[in-house]
């Protein structure tokens, strides 16, 4: 299964420079958050398959939901045998719907434990933040949560993908790294990757 997943700033590629069949070679489409619903509802007409998003630190200023996604927060959706636990916003740096301490977020986790079980774990952790220590900074916006870590060493997904990093922070962060066994992918604006359906 061939899957484009977009964070923070919309690509140009398949927006502004879309051409008809451009987004055809996806099966799926996953939104790390801080996306306006008008291009994801474009991405999700124009590529004939699923989009699977979680919120970003700044999707309360959107005002409305994008139409014809599929929202994962703080559950596990699973899409041709591909499970995908969504956990969306960022470190709480101000009042904000979709900002949490550490203990919020260990929260929200602990209250997945009878869904995660159920599903047997998951393959795919979407998040909108990194993990602490993973391609994030000391400064409070852009801290990423232990908990995180906790999920990846416990679960073993096979991937786990978020945004909120810019990539232009910091001309070093990778776009694709690992840990453990996990493939980590910082989707800012976007990356492709494949996996192999169970």
């Amino acid at each position: 299964m061939r899957i484009l997943a977009v964070a923070d700033v919309p690509s140009d590629r398949f927006y502004e420079y879309y051409t008809e069949g451009k987004l055809d070679e996806f099966d799926l489409i996953l939104s790390c958050g801080d996306l306006r619903p008008e291009y994801l509802e474009f991405l999700v007409t124009m590529a004939h398959c699923p989009l699977i998003y979680v919120h970003g630190n700044h999707d309360d200023s959107y005002g409305r939901e994008p139409l014809g996604c599929e929202c994962a927060d703080d559950n596990i959706i699973e899409y041709r045998g591909i499970r995908i636990l969504g956990l969306g916003g960022s470190f709480k740096y101000r009042d904000g719907k979709y900002m949490y301490t550490e203990n919020q977020m260990k929260s929200r986790v602990r209250r997945l434990w009878l869904t995660i079980k159920k599903h047997r774990g998951f393959d795919i952790l979407l998040t909108h933040a990194p993990a602490r220590g993973l391609n994030d900074f000391e400064t409070v916006p852009h801290r990423g949560f232990g908990c995180f870590n906790t999920l990846m060493e416990k679960y073993n997904p096979q991937f786990f993908i978020h945004g909120h990093i810019h990539r232009n922070y910091d001309y070093r962060i990778p776009q694709i790294c690992t840990k453990g066994s996990t493939t980590v992918i910082n989707a800012y604006e976007y990356c492709v990757f494949d996996i192999d359906e169970r």
